[in-house]
């Protein structure tokens, strides 16, 4: 039975440690942050979002989500968000999950992170042409992931596509005191993926470097583990310069991680670069913020570890 409406959140991410690397089936780790977005359903006359015709060109993700979870009739669907659009923070990661979320609730099938998961991570893969599961799956499941090559303690689920496999893992997060900084340009993740497999496919050198993205990524979960926030902040700083010589930060990025790193135990970029957002963890909040504003960024402060895609009622 078709409910009548339904209303879903899921959260937002940011990746403490091993993104771009991930997709080439480095592990990584994510924790989904407390910054949401909203998500409304119910039947309708024609199909609608935020009062607009539904289009697969220019909202490719619901349209994604209509095309895999629903064959019923029309929907309107509304959708509020914290989370700035190209910014890192796994937006468009969020949008999906909640919306496939609300679907299967409407038809009066229960929440499943791994379906919820596995389908957005194929919609996402259709949109960008190359993804990796970790932002569809942290928005799913909430606290932190750990994504990886091969099934460990704490396994979630496990995700295949083409010749890559990646095994999804819980991991608790303890209390970090995180600040986003958010550059204000709009970075679409697709062309970026894509430009690190052209430097990894031509050079060792690229290959290397996300050899060594995955072992900082492998340190880093033992370090989150035991709340070594120095040693995972130093990780952090590492992380973010060998993703400069993958070519994904840029000058906006890298002026917010300079201007933070006094006031923090590291810092870095955190999603597909090229703008977006970077994130300091420290325990000088206020001082990073101010560093962030004053070189033209917008800060957000975040709690970590929150729960991953609920109904709200």
């Amino acid at each position: 039975m078709v409910r009548q409406m339904v209303v879903t959140s899921a959260p937002g991410k940011v990746i403490l440690l091993g993104e771009h690397a991930v997709v080439f089936g480095q592990p990584a780790i994510a924790v989904a942050i407390d910054l949401r977005i909203r998500s409304e359903v119910h039947p309708a006359s024609t199909f609608t979002i935020n009062g607009s015709e539904l289009s697969g060109a220019t909202h490719p993700y619901i349209h994604g989500a209509i095309k895999a979870q629903w064959s019923d009739g029309p929907l309107a669907m509304e959708t509020e968000s914290d989370l700035p659009s190209g910014s890192g923070m796994g937006s468009s990661a969020a949008v999906t999950v909640g919306l496939l979320a609300a679907l299967r609730l409407l038809k009066g099938d229960g929440m499943d992170e791994k379906d919820i998961a596995v389908r957005a991570f194929e919609i996402e893969s259709s949109v960008q042409g190359r993804a990796s599961p970790i932002d569809t799956s942290v928005s799913a499941h909430g606290k932190g992931i750990v994504v990886g090559p091969c099934q460990a303690p704490d396994f979630l689920w496990h995700i295949k596509k083409d010749v890559r496999e990646w095994f999804i893992h819980h991991c608790d997060v303890p209390r970090l005191n995180l600040v986003v900084g958010f550059t204000g340009i709009h970075a679409a993740t697709g062309p970026l993926v894509a430009k690190v497999k052209r430097y990894a496919d031509h050079t060792t050198f690229a290959r290397d470097i996300i050899q060594e993205i995955g072992e900082l990524s492998a340190e880093g979960v033992k370090r989150l583990k035991e709340n070594d926030v120095v040693r995972l902040g130093e990780l952090m700083t590492r992380d973010h310069k060998l993703l400069a010589i993958l070519g994904v930060s840029c000058r906006e990025l890298d002026k917010l991680v300079m201007a933070t790193l006094p006031y923090s135990y590291g810092a870095k970029l955190t999603g597909a670069g090229g703008g977006g957002s970077m994130i300091a963890l420290t325990d000088r909040t206020e001082e990073v913020c101010e560093a962030i504003r004053m070189k033209g960024g917008t800060p957000f402060v975040v709690r970590a570890g929150v729960d991953g895609v609920r109904e709200e009622r």
